[in-house]
C-alpha cells in the first residue's frame, strides 16, 4: 500500500523559506514520477512542481526561480525547498505519485494516482 506523509509546513513571513517533505512507503520510489500541488481557499489545486522517474523537473510559472523540488532515492523523500515566499503561496501543499516508470514531469492532477493528506504553508505579509 502506497503511503505518503507530508511534513514542514507552517507560518512564515514574506521573504520566508521553507523546506516541504513527502515521505513515501509502499514502493520503491526511484521509479516513481512525484509532484507538488497546491490548494488556496477557493481555489483550484494547482500543480507547483514534478520530477520525473528519471529526475527532470517542471515548475510552474508562478514559483520558478524560488521553488526546487528534489527527491532522495535512498530516504523515499520528495522535498520542495520554497524560497521567498509570498503572501499568494499560502495554501494547502500536497504531495503526489504515479508509481509507473514516466519519463517526463506532470503538473497535471489526473496524472498522478497517489496523494497524501498535505500540509498548510502560510505566508503572512
Amino acid at each position: 500500500q502506497v503511503s505518503l506523509v507530508e511534513s514542514g509546513g507552517g507560518s512564515v513571513q514574506t521573504g520566508g523559506s521553507l523546506r516541504l517533505s513527502c515521505a513515501a512507503s509502499g514502493g520503491n520510489s526511484n521509479y516513481w514520477k512525484m509532484a507538488w500541488f497546491r490548494q488556496a481557499p477557493g481555489k483550484e489545486r494547482e500543480g507547483v512542481a514534478a520530477i520525473s522517474s528519471p529526475g527532470s523537473t517542471s515548475y510552474a510559472d508562478s514559483v520558478k526561480g524560488r521553488f526546487t523540488i528534489s527527491k532522495d532515492n535512498v530516504k523515499n523523500t520528495l522535498y520542495l525547498q520554497m524560497n521567498t515566499l509570498k503572501p499568494e503561496d499560502t495554501a494547502i501543499y500536497t504531495c503526489a505519485a504515479e508509481i509507473h516508470w514516466a519519463n517526463t514531469p506532470s503538473l497535471f492532477p489526473d496524472d498522478y494516482d497517489f496523494w497524501g493528506q498535505g500540509t498548510q504553508v502560510t505566508v503572512s505579509s
